[in-house]
């Protein structure tokens, strides 16, 4: 069953209502009934009982999303939100590093004694602690210099701010943050790829996936670098899906 994101919209957000001085035009929003005057909702098209909430001429009536564009919103929402999540799990990650970074032996005490502790339960069911990459790799990072820990820091900050940026963009459907996403999620997928061939997982297959889908849908379908007739085509699709626009076309077909 297809969605019908105009009405799935009013009924969360209200209806959208508005009176053209165009007489042609404003009688194909207006209606009487016995309960008073209607006017055509801009977004589904339904008539609302009661005054329209502005009144004017058709140019400066408000752009109202409607159709795929309310349907490609809730899609870049969606990538909001994912970017926002991540932006906060690589800040509280950028905190631990630094916290590390200041503590890196009292860290390295602790876990010399949780590794003691725990290798003969672990070598009970036959697995080597000392052997373990994850250990290893735990390890590893008791050698680096403070200063190298603090500028993995800095670069995880830098990254989460980011996406954060992205998610506030996308929310508002920003086209410099659907060109900032773009180009800033192409530019770490060689990155996730390389990962993938070090240690496959579940989640990074999945979050790979999500990137290469999000850069194809966001290029092609908002017409970013000139794919599908750019940023002309873009703004005359959104015109083209105005109730106003519908109506006015047909006014001056009749």
């Amino acid at each position: 069953m297809a969605i019908d994101w105009n009405r799935r919209t009013c009924a969360r957000k209200g209806h959208v209502t508005y009176a053209p001085d165009d007489p042609r035009l404003r009688i194909r929003l207006h209606a009487q009934t016995a309960l008073g005057e209607v006017w055509r909702c801009l977004r589904c098209g339904d008539f609302v009982l009661g005054e329209p909430h502005g009144a004017g001429p058709a140019a400066e009536a408000p752009l109202v999303p409607r159709g795929k564009v309310l349907r490609d919103l809730f899609v870049l929402r969606f990538l909001a939100l994912e970017r926002a999540v991540r932006g906060v799990f690589i800040v509280l990650a950028a905190v631990a590093v630094w916290k590390f970074s200041n503590s890196k032996d009292a860290v390295r005490r602790l876990f010399d004694e949780y590794l003691d502790v725990f290798r003969p339960v672990f070598r009970h069911f036959h697995y080597d602690l000392d052997h373990s990459p994850v250990v290893g790799t735990i390890q590893k990072t008791f050698g680096y210099q403070h200063s190298t820990l603090l500028l993995v820091a800095a670069l995880l900050l830098a990254y989460a701010l980011i996406e954060i940026i992205e998610a506030v963009g996308l929310w508002y459907a920003k086209r410099w943050a659907e060109y900032l996403t773009v180009v800033a999620t192409a530019a770490f997928l060689p990155l996730e790829i390389y990962e993938l061939t070090e240690h496959v997982s579940a989640l990074k297959i999945a979050t790979l996936v999500l990137n290469i889908l999000a850069v194809l849908y966001i290029a092609v379908a908002k017409r970013l670098f000139g794919l599908r007739g750019g940023r002309r085509a873009f703004d005359e699709e959104r015109r083209s899906a105005s109730l106003l626009e519908v109506e006015e076309s047909a006014g001056a077909l009749v």
